[in-house]
């Protein structure tokens, strides 16, 4: 990894990690949704980075966000579930396996329907684990599918929105044809 790559990672830490607790914590939608916008963090990691490093930036995101939520290993539970799947399954999602290296994932670097399939699959994934865990009851199994769906679409369309906002509108950036 290069060092404006790093850096651009380092900015992008600090800004969803702020927007995250100072602002999306503190919402209160209806108490069903869940606005996990740091999320965007864990799926923007560079491709290139290995898996051992990536399950460890997880837990730490995860664990961060948990200091600050007084909720003891949550979000680094469920953060860590998201990059493992992001590790088996997400590029085959990106590249429709073409033979492409997609440095950071954004809707800019893949075509929008593979970046929403993406971002929604990881993200339900994300939620349905964090919920699981929060409430850990199946007896109120329906309560986590509800919960899950609903903060799968909110967190999504923030997340796009995000995208839409502060991402590289070069679309040629990060990705190699091979």
């Amino acid at each position: 990894m290069d060092s404006s790559l790093i850096l651009r990672n380092i900015g992008r830490f600090l800004l969803v990690m702020l927007l995250q607790i100072l602002v999306f914590n503190n919402l209160y939608l209806g108490g069903y949704i869940n606005l996990f916008v740091y999320l965007v963090f864990l799926l923007m990691l560079p491709t290139t980075m290995g898996r051992i490093p990536m399950l460890l930036v997880a837990f730490g995101t995860g664990l961060c966000i948990d200091l600050f939520c007084n909720v003891m290993g949550l979000h680094a539970s469920a953060a860590v579930v998201l990059v493992m799947c992001r590790i088996l399954f997400g590029n085959k999602i990106l590249t429709k396996g073409e033979q492409i290296e997609i440095d950071t994932p954004t809707i800019y670097t893949v075509s929008v329907s593979q970046y929403i399939w993406y971002l929604v699959l990881l993200t339900l994934i994300y939620s349905f684990v964090y919920f699981t865990l929060e409430i850990f009851s199946f007896s109120d199994f329906f309560k986590i599918m509800l919960l899950t769906l609903l903060s799968t679409i909110g967190t999504s369309l923030v997340i796009l929105l995000y995208q839409l906002i502060f991402s590289d509108r070069d679309h040629s950036h990060g990705v190699k044809r091979n």
